[in-house]
């Protein structure tokens, strides 16, 4: 039996860029090169090895397209990132791990400041020639890409619940349709020394790594948004780049400025920006890249599909009211794609969210200087979940439901020529369930009114006892008439629900329901709290027995449990997690108020959304209505009575 070498990617095509080696003394004024067909597959041009024409190539800010030979010429300027867009129907060669090799970076002296994880290592000076290979694969514009949100990792234990929880996940499905992975940022949880283990389980996919630059993926003791991503770019590559696959073009954008200055001041906490006791980041694509992303635009041609990837959102209902958490300059982006088919991905904030066209939240025109969207803009949930916070599950990863009550998760987007398909699936869980059904009762809201109060205003978890927990929410599926008079809403959560959505209920298998969507997403601003909050995901948010865990071992970081930079929480009673982390809004909740008259006896919902391109998913729910609820625990009187 034979073994391919553990941890290397199983690619076909594993080499490096050919960088030529000179007398160069430093006062050169363009960096030149070729782009050629690799056909002995080795990443060094031979003299028989032709030129690939037409090729865009650039140096983060200039933008050219090679000659008939496969030559290009480009300025020279301190700082760049030499790099190659790779065009349909061939590939660049990736390293062990699978990360595509098409870039040169070029600091002669390396990062000007001492950085915790290394920043770039000097250069020297500009290369005679720096040649990009690649080999002519063909094209195919139908295939798949596999993208995901904030895995964030701070440790070594959270590396392994990413592989755990979504990598074994994506081990059982079929992925040989699938051209790449694309990570939306926050890679990592604040320390890129993990980094290349991440990057070596990911490579038993055996498919290129396209990561985005997240705000927790910079240096944060860089003193200038110059450098921040330096250490990132020295140990995965560019913080910006772009690419093809069929008729669909990647562009990938660093929209983390950090730190953020003058600037950036404005509204919804921009003004952070300038408070000389804080260091902070901000929403915005600096001027070079706007200069790159424009000149490469005018290279692309207009029927192409444009797949805009980068970490912070262009704009999020979560954060619709907070500039800071968005993207400053979307309006001169919308510009730029104004008439071509394109799309948004992004992550940071811990939701998914898909925001279809014609979509709009109040505080986006504030903030960011938009309203309607003139094409989808998706929010990619998060494999970390809320940050990896909540009880363990069956697969030994946390229960860590996210902001809007989607599940730890991931998702597959089908290409096809220029149109597109956004699947959602939680990790670990069969990739047909997409919902999650429950009730909104009166005793859930006065339940999630006292323990959300409490916990917005607890100052020490390990002294204090929460007032209630959720074996107090007692059977959320069991009403009595009087509490459908008091109003119980079937609450349906449709992880992959738009606008566009349509979501019915049969009771009994009787008429269809319509059920309304709680966010119309026609400029109304965030709505939370108990009434809109979703009672199947809240209840594993606000009771997390991991707090109690105790042992007698002098391990005192085994106690309790660790998130965030390690920092502990616990031992102490079981408690919720943060509010700010509780799903109490969300833009792809559904409910239906249940009928008032509904007889005694046990019923079954069946649930059915529609989505606009005719996808249709379907769940059931069994509940109960019974004349008073029935004592819970164990009755032990009847007991009593017959000893007596």
């Amino acid at each position: 039996m034979g073994f391919t070498t553990a941890g290397s990617a199983r690619t076909d095509y594993v080499a490096d860029i050919d960088v030529i080696r000179g007398s160069n003394d430093g006062t050169a004024e363009a960096v030149t090169g070729h782009v050629f067909h690799d056909l002995s597959r080795d990443g060094t041009r031979q003299d028989d090895e032709p030129g690939v024409a037409g090729v865009i190539v650039s140096n983060g800010r200039d933008v050219t397209t090679t000659a008939a030979d496969g030559s290009y010429s480009l300025p020279v300027y301190n700082n760049m990132t030499v790099m190659v867009h790779e065009p349909s129907a061939w590939d660049v060669p990736v390293d062990e791990n699978g990360v595509p090799q098409f870039f040169y970076h070029h600091l002669p002296e390396g990062t000007p400041e001492t950085l915790r994880y290394g920043g770039l290592q000097a250069t020297g000076a500009l290369p005679q020639e720096i040649n990009f290979p690649m080999i002519r694969t063909g094209t195919d514009d139908q295939f798949s890409c596999v993208m995901m949100g904030d895995a964030q990792p701070y440790s070594n234990t959270e590396v392994s619940y990413v592989r755990d929880g979504v990598l074994d996940s994506l081990l059982d499905r079929d992925l040989s349709e699938a051209e790449c992975v694309i990570m939306l940022g926050d890679v990592m949880g604040d320390d890129l020394s993990l980094l290349p283990r991440f990057m070596n389980i990911w490579s038993v996919l055996d498919l290129p790594q396209y990561y985005i630059h997240g705000n927790h993926d910079f240096d944060f003791d860089a003193t200038t948004d110059e450098h921040s991503a330096d250490s990132w770019r020295q140990i995965y590559g560019p913080a910006y780049y772009s690419f093809d696959i069929g008729n669909v073009t990647f562009i990938a954008l660093d929209n983390v400025i950090y730190p953020c200055g003058p600037e950036d001041d404005g509204p919804g906490g921009r003004d952070a920006c300038t408070d000389p006791e804080r260091v902070v980041y901000n929403g915005r694509v600096n001027d070079r890249q706007m200069q790159w992303l424009e000149a490469t635009l005018a290279e692309i041609p207009e029927d192409r599909l444009i797949v805009m990837m980068h970490h912070i959102p262009f704009v999020s209902f979560i954060d619709s009211n907070t500039g800071r958490h968005q993207t400053d300059n979307l309006a001169e982006i919308h510009a730029l794609l104004a008439g071509r088919p394109a799309v948004s991905f992004s992550g940071h904030t811990h939701t998914f969210e898909y925001l279809a066209a014609g979509e709009w939240f109040q505080g986006w025109e504030e903030q960011v200087g938009v309203k309607r969207l003139p094409f989808d803009h998706v929010v990619g949930g998060a494999p970390s979940g809320n940050w990896f916070w909540g009880d363990l599950g069956f697969d030994g990863t946390p229960m860590s439901f996210a902001r809007g009550g989607t599940p730890p998760g991931y998702m597959i987007v089908d290409f096809d020529g220029s149109d597109f398909t956004v699947h959602f699936h939680a990790a670990n869980q069969d990739p047909d369930r997409q919902m999650a059904l429950s009730f909104n009762t009166p005793q859930f809201r006065s339940w999630f009114d006292e323990l959300f109060e409490w916990t917005s205003n607890r100052e020490d978890p390990a002294a204090e006892l929460p007032p209630v927990t959720v074996n107090d929410l007692v059977d959320q599926k069991l009403f009595t008439p009087e509490e459908l008079g008091e109003t119980v809403w079937l609450t349906a959560n449709i992880w992959r629900g738009d606008r566009n959505t349509q979501v019915y209920a049969t009771i009994n298998g009787g008429e269809r329901l319509p059920m309304t969507r709680t966010q119309p997403g026609n400029g109304e601003d965030v709505l939370s709290g108990a009434e809109w909050a979703d009672p199947f995901s809240v209840p594993r948010q606000m009771t997390i027995g991991r707090y109690a865990w105790q042992s007698q071992t002098d391990n005192q970081r085994a106690q309790g449990f660790e998130v965030w930079q390690g920092s502990s929480f616990g031992p102490a009673s079981p408690q919720s997690a943060d509010p700010w982390m509780i799903a109490d809004s969300s833009t792809h909740l559904w409910r239906l108020q249940m009928p008032a008259n509904l007889p005694v006896g046990a019923h079954v919902i069946e649930v059915t959304a529609v989505l606009d391109d005719g996808r249709e998913f379907s769940d059931r729910i069994l509940f109960e209505v019974r004349d008073e609820r029935p004592f819970p625990y164990w009755d032990n009187t009847l007991w009593e009575e017959a000893s007596n």
